[in-house]
């Protein structure tokens, strides 16, 4: 079994070296590519700085797995084996740091950045969505308007026919009453008219989300694709921006703020004290009634407002090396596609070591504390084959005396013997 292994790892001595060696330069490659889009700068001094960097991490990966084959198989005591295994940890994590990630960025680098793209274009669509129900939720304030500038309407033409002060006529009542009901329908007709502009808004909102969702998906240089989506994105910003000023909540919450505390109420004109003191009740009444409407416009309004305007984020391109560090969760197959490349002769290194320390394991002879039954059994075997062996071949040359004697010839070996071999006269 010591001689089986020990031609094993002779026999696959190229094959390591060649496998280190195409491991090393398949690292480098992704490496470059990797570094290639972390460079700035002319043409020609990335792609030498990309060269030489990735030149460096085949080189260095090389030689750190070589000398931890080399010599870790062979070190026996286990403080050097500590220390040789610290080492390798030590130069694993500095492989990870210096070339691991960027085979990955190499490996998923695209797909991170349509990732980046893709959860950008979410967000995006997320804050039109809400800047646009934001513009529309003034809309739910309209029926309450049409209905207080409707009630104020008649109550001023009930006041002509004396409905309210008793006295006929067109009198400040009526005038105060009129005042209200047009100022609440100028609020209803701006804010029906705030509708066909948010409608158009987001129409367009729409066809610019159409066209990033287009660049996310499509085919083609990553970088190109992410340059567009970000000029998409900065008119998609003024577009919810220009949304979020069609917005009459805030407008619809000043007027209605307005309407209580900048109430005026207007001097009684009757000709007699008698009418002027229920001119004065009935005014006292459409105050009331005027700071009630106001305050529970003011309360729905406020409700629709909520946490304020949507102020969605500057959209943020990123590298290759950057997508896939921060989406790294959702590349899990490609990181451990990247570190293995780098990692695998770490599993060459330990079956080395097994295989070694199996070959000293059975070269290390047999002492009678060590000797196990099973070897006491077979060395008795062994013992009673050789007894067996000697004297089958002491009974031979005994045969052979006994037939020499028998047929008259000399008892005695007629060896030759090693004075007359040499040439030495025997006196």
């Amino acid at each position: 079994m010591t001689s089986a292994l020990r031609n094993g790892v002779t026999a696959i001595d190229l094959t390591m070296r060649i496998t280190l060696a195409v491991l090393a330069l398949a690292s480098g490659v992704y490496t470059y590519l990797g570094v290639r889009d972390l460079l700035d700068g002319s043409a020609v001094l990335t792609f030498f700085a990309a060269v030489i960097y990735s030149a460096a991490v085949s080189v260095a990966i090389y030689a750190f797995w070589s000398f931890l084959m080399r010599f870790l198989p062979h070190v026996r005591d286990v403080t050097s084996r500590l220390w040789l295994a610290a080492a390798m940890a030590l130069g694993s994590l500095m492989i990870v740091a210096m070339s691991s990630w960027l085979n990955a960025a190499a490996l998923a680098g695209s797909a991170a950045i349509e990732q980046h793209l893709a959860m950008t274009l979410q967000a995006y669509t997320r804050d039109l969505d809400a800047a646009h129900n934001r513009a529309l939720g003034a809309q739910s304030l309209l029926p309450d308007i049409q209905l207080a500038s409707t009630r104020f309407a008649r109550l001023a033409d009930a006041e002509r026919n004396g409905a309210l002060t008793g006295t006929g006529g067109s009198g400040t009542v009526v005038q105060l009453l009129t005042q209200m009901s047009g100022q609440l329908d100028e609020l209803g007709r701006q804010v029906a008219d705030s509708a066909d502009r948010a409608h158009q808004l987001y129409a367009e909102g729409s066809r610019q989300i159409a066209r990033m969702r287009e660049f996310v998906s499509r085919q083609g240089d990553i970088k190109a694709r992410s340059d567009a989506f970000g000029a998409e994105a900065l008119k998609l910003i003024g577009t919810i921006a220009s949304m979020e000023q069609t917005s009459m909540a805030p407008a619809v919450k000043r007027a209605a703020d307005d309407l209580a505390a900048g109430f005026i109420p207007p001097a009684p004109d009757g000709r007699t004290a008698d009418l002027a003191g229920r001119q004065s009740q009935v005014v006292d009444n459409v105050e009331k009634a005027v700071a009630a409407q106001a305050n529970a416009l003011s309360k729905a309004a406020e409700a629709i407002i909520g946490n304020g305007p949507v102020e969605p984020s500057r959209f943020q391109p990123l590298s290759t090396a950057e997508a896939v560090l921060r989406y790294a969760g959702d590349f899990l197959p490609s990181w451990a596609g990247a570190i293995s490349i780098d990692l695998l002769p770490a599993v060459l290194v330990l079956i080395l070591c097994i295989v070694h320390a199996a070959i000293r394991r059975e070269a290390e002879p047999t002492t009678a504390e060590s000797m196990t039954a099973a070897d006491l059994i077979a060395a008795m075997r062994l013992l009673r084959e050789v007894d067996g062996e000697r004297l089958a071949n002491a009974g031979s040359v005994h045969r052979e005396a006994e037939e020499r004697q028998l047929l008259g010839g000399p008892a005695e070996s007629t060896v030759t013997p090693l004075t007359t071999a040499r040439g030495v006269k025997k006196e």
